[in-house]
């Protein structure tokens, strides 16, 4: 299978640059898998769109201002994005970095007179394992210093604005640990998720805290040779129980976004359960794959050649999903982090 299988043409001004006024006033392209039916809607219709007694599990992993910016000993400018703490103990962190060529182990940056930030080894193709001092109130420094880490292909004046710090979260984000949103779920309003409830669906939820494994590139041609890099995610036991019992029921299970997605698939035991606990997945989900949990899948639209764009084209079928980013594109939708959305059933 071939990587250039999954391009498609974007005009550069589709890609959204900021959120929507009000979060559910997004648009919703609806992609039946059976009848291969392309239909437009607005967000909010999705509570007519979905089975009321369907159960919607989400991911309420919170980003946290993970890119900072700082000073080399030398005085040149040097940004990091923190991706995860390596220990419980001390603030060691595996981090990606930006004009950090040809320094050394020892060497220290500055990121404010009291945050500084030693390399534990020289950092090595833009990565590398960070000691943070102080280590006691990186945390509250984090949160004073620290951006929202946006990505790359927005662009615009100023960058970071200050209705990032909540609009680039889910109004469900509880467990901090995310340097991207789980951007399905940035739709939702709690007046939206309350009324879904009312109706008969339930919401499930479990945390994977997205990082760079969701978003490296696939360097590869041949689509089989790409490996992910594990991310962690948790099921706790009553969320467990609550998905098995609903499929038991019949009941059908909505992933709310390409991370719900793996992290389900991954928790999927022999017998087709899903098991409790605290696991780390490299599970790399393309074309071919049988789906064992999920029944429907709410997602964004994305970028081309990206191991989410497989995901959903496992779900739907290539030509299909080709078919409707097509339409979005036509149709004018806006897409990736900030834009439109997708409902597959």
């Amino acid at each position: 299978m071939f990587l250039s299988d999954f391009d498609y043409d974007l005009p550069l001004e589709l890609i959204a640059q900021g959120p929507t006024a009000e979060r559910s006033a997004s648009r919703l392209l609806a992609v039946d898998r059976l009848t291969g039916q392309l239909s437009h809607y607005s967000f909010s219709d999705v509570m007519r769109l979905l089975p009321p007694d369907c159960v919607l599990v989400l991911n309420d992993t919170r980003v946290f201002p993970a890119r900072l910016h700082g000073k080399k000993d030398s005085g040149g400018s040097v940004e990091v994005l923190l991706l995860r703490r390596m220990t419980d103990e001390g603030e060691l962190w595996e981090v990606l970095c930006k004009r950090a060529q040809n320094m050394r182990a020892g060497s220290r940056l500055w990121f404010a007179p009291e945050l500084w930030a030693e390399w534990l080894d020289a950092p090595h193709e833009g990565r590398g394992v960070l000691r943070f001092f102080p280590q006691e109130d990186l945390n509250l420094l984090l949160d004073q210093l620290g951006e929202v880490p946006l990505p790359p292909y927005i662009k615009r004046q100023g960058n970071v604005r200050a209705e990032d710090r909540e609009r680039y979260q889910t109004v469900y984000a509880r467990r901090v640990g995310a340097v991207a949103a789980p951007t399905a779920g940035l739709h939702f309003t709690e007046e939206l998720l309350a009324a879904l409830r009312e109706r008969g669906s339930e919401t499930v939820f479990l945390t994977l805290h997205v990082g760079a494994g969701t978003f490296q590139p696939i360097r590869v041609e041949q689509v089989e040779e790409h490996k992910m890099e594990e991310e962690g995610y948790e099921l706790s036991e009553a969320a467990a129980e609550r998905i098995n019992l609903a499929k038991a029921a019949g009941r059908k299970l909505i992933a709310i976004g390409t991370t719900t997605t793996r992290a389900l698939e991954s928790a999927c035991t022999p017998d087709g359960k899903v098991q409790a606990g605290q696991h780390r997945t490299n599970l790399f989900i393309y074309p071919g794959y049988q789906f064992r949990v999920i029944d429907g899948l709410i997602t964004n639209f994305h970028l081309p050649r990206s191991t989410l764009l497989l995901l959903v084209a496992a779900f739907a079928g290539r030509e299909l999903i080709l078919k409707a980013y097509a339409e979005a594109v036509a149709q004018r939708y806006r897409f990736y982090s900030y834009g439109d959305a997708m409902l597959i059933v």
